[in-house]
């Protein structure tokens, strides 16, 4: 038995069709499950614990959403021990991207699920809430904040209009940041956690992080000029933006930080600051090509 749990309202809509294409591939196998979808959030958390209380000893979840969905579902299937499948149908699916499976083919990843044993990754905690991908502070956060405030426009193109409106007054903030080995008091434009890789729909912030070694990749970015962020800004997404003197990058099993900042984990948001995030090792099950 197999939970398979739906955001239908994920990717404009995407949800709903790749759920329903997801449900006949298993159907046509005759493969038990049952089918998960909330009213909200929290509606959804709740069938899925009474999903796994019921069938403890369950296949696994097959979740078809975003990253958001993600950090629903790992709340709940990591204290049970359950494998996920993560189907990407969401704006930025970069749970997904850091695994390695293709965005728009998923008949490989559904084979391999169904046929194969998964393998055990990373997840970050922060403060009892665990995250698949990047916990961020600064810059993005504040742009996360004003996304989610609007409603246009859709899709990724509300992060870029959002940067839009809150660059032109953002300052750095000063940060305390606690590490395994050494403590980093500076000025800080934004400061990612990362398990994975990206953020953001594809942004490589971390490009060389793992979710396999144990370690966290921290990157901060000391303070630049708006010109300057415009000008490196782009280079995120092939990840050459880690060469630029501003951008420091450091491995840590453990990060402490405080600061008068907001954080967010997997595109969710955690609350004001200070907080502390630890890399748990081999915590989750799931499959990689």
């Amino acid at each position: 038995m197999w939970a398979l749990v739906i955001n239908p309202v994920s990717g404009q809509g995407n949800g709903a069709r790749l759920g329903t294409y997801v449900a006949g591939y298993l159907n046509a196998r005759s493969i038990s499950y049952e089918i998960i979808i909330g009213r909200n959030p929290i509606d959804q958390a709740d069938l899925l614990q009474k999903f796994i209380d019921k069938y403890p000893d369950c296949s696994g979840v097959i979740a078809v959403g975003g990253d958001g969905l993600l950090h629903l579902v790992l709340q709940k299937i990591v204290p049970a021990q359950l494998p996920l499948a993560m189907i990407p149908a969401g704006t930025g699916n970069d749970f997904v991207r850091t695994l390695g499976w293709s965005l728009t083919d998923i008949d490989p990843l559904l084979e391999k699920a169904l046929s194969t044993k998964p393998r055990s990754i990373d997840l970050g905690l922060v403060d009892g809430e665990w995250f698949g991908a990047i916990l961020s502070t600064g810059f993005d956060s504040v742009v996360n904040e004003r996304a989610n405030s609007m409603s246009w426009p859709k899709g990724p193109m509300k992060y870029n209009v959002a940067i839009a409106f809150e660059l032109p007054s953002f300052k750095p903030r000063h940060y305390e940041i606690v590490l395994d080995d050494r403590t980093i008091s500076t000025e800080a434009m934004l400061i990612a956690i990362s398990n994975g890789r990206s953020y953001g729909g594809g942004m490589l912030v971390c490009p060389q992080a793992d979710v396999a070694d144990g370690f966290f990749d921290v990157m901060v970015l000391h303070p630049i000029s708006k010109l300057e962020f415009i000008k490196v800004f782009p280079r995120v997404f092939k990840g050459t933006h880690i060469t630029h003197p501003a951008v420091e990058i450091v491995r840590s099993k453990k990060v402490s930080i405080v600061a008068d900042a907001v954080a967010y984990a997997d595109g969710e948001r955690v609350g004001q600051l200070p907080i502390t995030a630890e890399c748990v090792r081999g915590v989750l099950m799931t499959w990689m090509p």
